[in-house]
């Protein structure tokens, strides 16, 4: 695979602080795919709030160096050996989960997302920072038509950890639902919770979050702390701020569900009992399944879901990772390899 040489890249050192650039650019060589794998071509990779949380150390990385990016939308430019899912040319996305083992007590209950040996894109390997990467043949998906690549690269986490909070939540048709933050996955879940006829409500500081929201069709928009017209029977927090925990229960109804999509937090505060009283329930969001990506895919396209998506040369992608930091993007940032 001589004509692949070198393949670009963004690599990770050593966590710091995004606004010291953490991202290198370096040459490496070509990834080859073995039995059951594909090599993907990557046209565009989204930029995810998972991948600051790892660039700055929040969360511990089993392995260095390493290249982020787990939203990412190619094509296959190369089969190994016994691949029959995926054809030469085909467009195809990859997402965070990257591996399951299949065989622990949580895959026999169809618990994939908590694999106790699951791998995830661009956390235990190399991502779609870089212009080719490698996935088994199982965990890449067609990608449906109605969607450009830029387009469908945020489904590939923000839409489909959004699509399993929105099941893990309990929300049900005609219902209020309450989200907290309105980033890349909100601006995403508001649309699928609309086309389900609920009522949404969104708590977030930005201006032009607000605004968006209500593009999208809020009931309501407000700040954290302040009070919806109505309690709210469910409510999803996007928000990594752990004091949006406490202020999402206090809205809530009796027996509503409160989940957290995100896979870190700052500390949540000491709470009354009262605030959780009334058979409340508080529920973490961990990773999702081949199931939920398929479903979502396909939700999306009946919709069809619109993604407001800012794009960005690969070589940005620490001033665009800074930028999500400060909440300056409008939805989703999304790094291009041309």
């Amino acid at each position: 695979m001589r004509y692949l040489s070198p393949v670009k890249a963004l690599r990770l050192i050593s966590p710091v602080p995004v606004e010291r650039k953490p991202l290198s650019a370096v040459e490496t060589d070509p990834p080859a795919p073995g039995p059951h794998e594909i090599l993907v071509r990557v046209h565009v990779c989204g930029v995810c709030r998972t991948d600051l949380h790892i660039v700055e150390g929040d969360l511990p990385l089993p392995r260095l160096p390493l290249v982020p990016g787990h939203q990412v939308v190619g094509s296959v430019a190369a089969v190994g050996p016994d691949v029959t899912l995926h054809a030469v040319g085909k467009k195809v996305g990859v997402p965070w989960l990257f591996s399951t083992c299949g065989a622990c007590e949580q895959c026999r209950a169809g618990r994939e997302n908590l694999c106790d040996s699951g791998r995830f894109t661009g956390y235990h390997v190399d991502g779609g920072y870089a212009e080719y990467m490698v996935v088994g043949e199982e965990f890449a998906y067609a990608l449906p038509t109605v969607f450009t690549d830029a387009g469908a690269a945020p489904l590939l986490c923000a839409g489909v950890i959004g699509y399993r909070a929105l099941r893990l939540c309990g929300i049900r048709p005609g219902e209020r639902l309450g989200l907290y933050g309105f980033g890349a996955s909100a601006h995403i879940t508001i649309q699928i919770a609309r086309d389900r006829g609920c009522e949404v409500y969104v708590f977030t500081r930005g201006p032009h979050h607000r605004a968006l929201a209500e593009e999208l069709g809020a009931l309501w928009t407000g700040a954290a702390g302040q009070l919806p017209p109505k309690p709210l029977q469910s409510a999803i927090v996007f928000s990594p701020a752990g004091e949006a925990v406490p202020a999402a229960l206090k809205v809530l109804g009796k027996g509503g569900t409160v989940a957290l999509a995100g896979i870190h937090m700052s500390p949540i505060p000491a709470m009354e009992y009262a605030t959780i009283y009334q058979e409340k329930t508080l529920r973490s969001v961990a990773n999702s399944t081949r199931q939920d990506v398929r479903e979502m895919l396909e939700a999306a396209a009946r919709i069809p879901v619109r993604t407001e998506v800012e794009t960005f040369p690969l070589a940005e992608a620490n001033r665009v990772l800074a930028m999500l930091k400060r909440s300056e993007l409008r939805g989703s940032g999304v790094l291009s390899l041309g």
